[in-house]
């Protein structure tokens, strides 16, 4: 299994093959999953900016699309050029919330070798998940 380092590295190099002509804010990402396979993803802008999808969402749909609904990722790492090192958005942390549990670790850095480390939960504490949804009865 790949180390922690192993995986910033390879979220750096994977950054730099964004497609980002617009804020030229260039991200990667890397999922490992629990069964050991990691899958990577960039940031895809279009210009419609609506259209545009995060690397972290990318990855998780190479994963899903490897391993099925199944999948269960046990770290996330993403790059960016932010210092400190970005986060992932509200929008992908609420998407990887169906497929990582509250202690997944999300691990963030950038070109000046800073890392911040996270638990899932801590940046997304009340997920929406789909056992509230209650059908509206007429």
């Amino acid at each position: 299994m790949s180390t922690f380092p192993d995986h910033l590295e390879r979220a750096r190099e994977v950054s730099t093959r964004a497609y980002a002509p617009y804020s030229r804010y260039r991200v990667g990402s890397t999922l490992l999953a629990a069964s050991g396979a990691t899958y990577d993803g960039v940031n895809v802008e279009n210009a419609s900016f609506g259209g545009t999808i995060c690397a972290e969402r990318m990855a998780l749909g190479a994963a899903v699309t490897a391993e099925g609904p199944s999948l269960r990722v046990r770290q996330v790492t993403v790059h960016t050029a932010s210092s400190p090192p970005a986060a992932p958005c509200g929008l992908c942390l609420q998407v990887l919330s169906e497929f990582c549990a509250t202690d997944t670790r999300v691990v963030c850095g950038n070109h000046q070798g800073e890392v911040r480390e996270f638990r899932f939960g801590d940046l997304l504490p009340q997920a929406f998940h789909g056992n509230e949804i209650t059908p509206n009865d007429p």
